[in-house]
């Protein structure tokens, strides 16, 4: 059944609605998309080819996944993982300890998406500046990560080569392939984390 957003919702309450209704998670763009196609008045409506559109979309965005993420935490409610390729609730799990959940006041994406001043007067050649710079420095090493977790395997304590990547990979897309009553949008998401780890394991 379809979501449908309350216009008198806050952004992380109508985020928080459209998780809800996706429980295999959720990609960014899709995110987006859902959030656009309900005319949700908290992101821009307009094209994402423009880069400073889409940057100011993808930062309110996840300004307001950060700040979801703690108001969750702070209900002992669920859990929210947050990367490009995956956003998804996880339920709160209080047999563990309270630090392995916690969000982390030095995460370096978290103070930087929470910190509007970031946002306030940026021009298409600081969106530029930041792609080279920012997103090269902090995004780059979050994304193989996420890429990681996605597939399963940042705890792995022995060294990975593309041979075992391709492997997991071959095993997820046999899980979630919708011909096998898989999900289309988490599909999706381990093709593109599958690009990312070829690019670092190549």
């Amino acid at each position: 059944m379809k979501t449908v957003l309350d216009p008198e919702l806050d952004l992380p309450a109508q985020i928080l609605s459209l998780l809800k209704a996706t429980p295999a998670g959720i990609s960014e763009y899709a995110l987006i998309q859902q959030l656009k196609n309900q005319h949700s008045s908290h992101i821009p409506n307009l094209p994402l080819t423009d880069k400073l559109v889409l940057f100011r979309t993808h930062f309110l965005l996840f300004n307001a996944l950060y700040r979801l993420r703690d108001q969750l935490f702070q209900q002992q409610s669920a859990c929210l993982h947050i990367s490009a390729l995956l956003i998804e609730l996880r339920p709160y799990q209080p047999s563990l300890q309270a630090d392995a959940q916690m969000p982390s006041e030095q995460d370096p994406l978290r103070s930087y998406y929470l910190d509007m001043d970031n946002l306030s007067g940026i021009e298409t050649q600081d969106v530029e500046k930041l792609l080279v710079s920012f997103w090269t420095r902090m995004q780059g090493g979050d994304e193989k990560r996420a890429a990681l977790e996605l597939f399963e395997l940042n705890q792995s304590s022995e060294a990975l080569n593309l041979v075992q990547i391709k492997q997991r990979y071959r095993q997820l897309v046999s899980l979630h392939h919708p011909d096998r009553g898989g999900n289309t949008e988490r599909l999706q998401s381990i093709n593109k984390a599958m690009e990312i780890l070829t690019r670092y394991y190549q």
